[in-house]
This record gives structure tokens, sequence and C-alpha cells, in this order.
């Protein structure tokens, strides 16, 4: 089953630059990356793109496990102490020859949620 944004939650990921795609690599262990991304609207999508995207690791593990975890968060504030958070469990697909968001990249990782935990968004 296909998770849905909302409008908060893209408006919120649209403020970010930085997120971190967990993938599993193919001895089982777990790999974390922080990314760049871009919400693609159109199809309710997580798109990561980058120089070289094809060689990277993060890349690689997809072929074995399409299952992924992407975390943005952040600290607006200290004072009162507040934290917001976007958790997309998903699965992502390993594209390649594709147009990207990111100039001489044709690969990219697009996420498709399954399921969404957010908090200090909405």
């Amino acid at each position: 089953m296909i998770a849905t944004l909302t409008p908060a939650q893209i408006e919120y990921l649209g403020s970010q630059r930085l997120g971190r795609l967990a993938t599993v690599r193919p001895d089982g262990s777990p790999q974390n990356n922080p990314v760049g991304f871009q919400v693609n609207a159109a199809l309710g999508t997580i798109d990561i793109a980058g120089y070289n995207m094809g060689a990277s690791q993060k890349f690689r593990n997809l072929a074995k496990e399409e299952r992924v975890s992407f975390v943005v968060d952040d600290v607006p504030s200290v004072n009162p102490w507040t934290v917001r958070c976007l958790e997309i469990r998903g699965t992502a697909e390993a594209l390649t020859d594709v147009d990207s968001y990111v100039e001489g990249s044709r690969e990219l990782i697009r996420i498709t949620p399954v399921r969404i935990i957010a908090f200090g968004i909405e």
C-alpha cells in the first residue's frame, strides 16, 4: 500500500536540503548516508540524485533489497525546544538513464512511501 505525503509534509520537505537514506547492504548490514533530495509531487515520491550516483554503494544496495528508510529532521528552536521529524519507510528503485534534477546525472533513487511517521510538522 502506498502512503501519501500531506501538503504540510511536502512543504516541510521543500524547506530542507539534507536527509538520511538507510539501505541494506548485500551482507544484511545497514548503511545510512546523508543525501540531497527532491519531492516529486507529480508521482508522490522522493527522488535522490547526485554526482556518480550509479556507482554509489547505496545505489547498488537496491539491487538486492528495495526496502529503505529516509529521514529528514531539524531543530528549529532550542527555546522552547522544538524538534521536527519526518520518516518515510518504503521501497526504492535504482533508476538509470533518466532525467534528474541534478545536472549531468542520469541515475537516481526513487522512494515510494509505504509508511510515513511525522511529528512537529502538522
